[in-house]
């Protein structure tokens, strides 16, 4: 159990790195059907089509495998 544990945690120690980079090189995000708003000065992201999208691309490859 801890080494699962350890494991997870330096999965999402590695994802927090690298996943920004990669998001701004995919430009995902940044897709039709994602909402930007900006309330009060502070920009507020909803991203919604690419949810949608990564869902079913993920839909797609589990069920060929």
């Amino acid at each position: 159990m801890l080494k699962w544990l350890i494991v997870l945690l330096i999965a999402v120690f590695v994802a927090g790195i690298f996943l920004p980079r990669l998001a701004t090189l995919l430009r995902i995000g940044r897709w039709p059907g994602d909402v930007s708003v900006r309330f009060r000065g502070r920009p507020y992201h909803f991203p919604f089509g690419t949810a949608v999208l990564l869902s079913l691309l993920a839909t797609l490859l589990f069920r060929l495998l």
